[in-house]
């Protein structure tokens, strides 16, 4: 076994080895959940970090860069903007401590806001989970030569993230994830001054781009801009592993202290990693032309082909252990989420409130199994991890986003407009999504150019306006909820002027 392999083999273990060690320290479901809310805020910015900066970023985004150039960038640039949102309302979110989104939503709207929303958190975030998957099994068989072929590869990292997951939840999630950070950001930041040198330089590395390259909208037009960076606007608005994460600090000053060391670390991490793509795109053009792995778009390989071939071995050691921990810090939350759901918002809030806390945890444990056989069926159904990210981004942003920003932002909200909301952008997106497979088409020509919304690109367009056109409608034409509901969502400053003039 070569010494790339036995990095990339070993560093998992060493990680569930740590897994093992902290179960330990779980003695109830809150700790497994939220981790006793007692994580500090450096833990907390690596987790939230390690947690964002997943497959849909080292392959989905990665590939898009080498593909379209610097325009990229826009699909990451919805996610930034959703940090300044969230850094608003992250003290909110902590000073309430529930464990999940969907309590959230039952306090504010009701138990049918809390079921709808823990279905829409359920069919994302297992699909995300799962692209972690497939990210694995290429890690494996490129720096195996093939020797573990990419099925076996996608069905060891699904074992692994499952076991890993199953072990402490959330606490050994803030744990691992200290080291994720740093050897992702150790990898990433060789690698690409490393690769520019080894280009030319600069100047070289931009004579051999496509014409449009370094073009901010790299040849496509505003629709596009939205139809890219709207998903990940919504998604990070609506991630559930953040707002979980969110809980489990310390207090409310720590939570708004991570997000901005959260913003930061995405930036940095997120432009390197579109920049180390675009000069693989100058190093390695013919990627552009290839099919790799499981019939998959090479390019979306690129950081891999790099780490392989066009670093020194220690450095490509480093940057594919960074890959392992993307692959691995991710898949580990986005099973942890829905699991949560399931044992909280659907078996301890429904089917067995007086359950024992050993319960709790064996119902949360099966469903983090259960999740990772799903996932593995769903990778099925997707061309590329770009399609897959987007299409999951959707689905959150447009059903789960704008009633969860609601809570916060607007207090004539109504439960019937919650309701309406999470289902309407839902319902819309899963329906055009099988409608689109039955042949049912869904283009439109808009400034000359034809736009398919059924494709993962735009379906969020739709999705968001139904969800939010029925938001408001419906909360319009509803009683408002009494002071009681919605005070609990804004600060004392914020209630002030309400209070006193009542």
């Amino acid at each position: 076994m070569n010494f790339l392999a036995t990095v990339v083999l070993l560093y998992p273990a060493i990680l569930i080895g740590v897994s093992l060690w902290r179960s330990r320290v779980v003695k109830s479901h809150a700790d497994f959940m939220v981790a006793g809310r007692s994580v500090p805020v450096l833990l907390l910015v690596g987790t939230l970090v390690c947690t964002w900066i997943g497959s849909g970023s080292l392959f989905g985004g990665a590939g898009l860069a080498y593909r379209t150039g610097i325009a990229e960038l826009w699909f990451s640039f919805g996610a930034w903007m959703g940090l300044v949102v969230a850094y608003f309302i992250a003290g909110r979110v902590r000073q309430i401590a529930q464990y999940t989104v969907p309590d959230l939503l039952e306090q504010r709207y009701n138990a049918a806001a809390r079921l709808l929303g823990t279905l829409a958190i359920i069919l994302a975030y297992v699909t995300i989970a799962a692209y972690q998957f497939r990210g694995g099994g290429w890690i494996l068989s490129i720096v195996t030569d093939g020797r573990i072929t990419p099925t076996q590869g996608m069905y060891i990292t699904a074992a692994a993230i499952v076991i890993f997951t199953a072990l402490a939840g959330m606490v050994s999630i803030v744990t691992v994830d200290i080291f994720n950070g740093t050897i992702i950001t150790l990898g990433i930041f060789f690698a690409l001054p490393y690769m520019v040198f080894q280009a030319g330089g600069i100047g070289d590395v931009i004579s051999r781009l496509p014409e449009g390259h370094i073009s901010v909208l790299g040849g496509h037009n505003l629709l596009w801009v939205i139809g890219v960076a709207l998903p990940t606007f919504l998604l990070l608005l609506g991630e559930s592993g953040m707002y979980q994460k969110f809980f489990s600090a310390k207090d409310s000053a720590a939570a708004r202290r991570a997000v901005i060391g959260m913003v930061l670390g995405v930036v940095l991490l997120e432009t390197a990693l579109a920049l180390l793509a675009i000069v693989g795109r100058a190093v390695y053009p013919d990627l552009v032309q290839e099919l790799s792995i499981l019939g998959r778009a090479a390019s979306e390989t690129v950081i891999l082909h790099i780490a392989r071939y066009g670093l020194p071995t220690i450095g490509g050691a480093i940057l594919l252990a960074a890959g392992v921990a993307i692959v691995l810090s991710t898949g580990n939350t986005f099973l942890l989420v829905p699991s949560t759901n399931v044992s909280r918002d659907i078996y301890e809030r429904f089917i067995n409130p007086g359950a024992p806390e050993a319960r709790k945890l064996f119902v949360q444990r099966l469903s983090v199994m259960v999740f990772g056989v799903v996932g593995l069926i769903l990778l099925t159904q997707f061309d590329t991890v770009l399609a897959m990210a987007l299409y999951a981004y959707s689905l959150v942003g447009a059903s789960l986003t704008p009633a969860l920003l609601a809570c916060f932002l607007w207090r004539r909200v109504t439960p019937q407009g919650g309701v309406a909301c999470i289902a309407g952008g839902m319902g819309t997106i899963v329906a055009i999504g099988v409608l689109s497979r039955l042949g049912v088409g869904f283009s439109a020509v808009i400034a000359g150019t034809e736009f398919n919304f059924a494709s993962s690109e735009y379906i969020v367009i739709p999705g968001v306006l139904v969800s939010i056109g029925l938001l408001v409608g419906v909360s319009l034409m509803t009683a408002p909820s009494p002071p009681e509901v919605w005070q609990p969502f804004f600060t004392k400053e914020e209630l002030e002027p309400a209070i006193g003039d009542e």
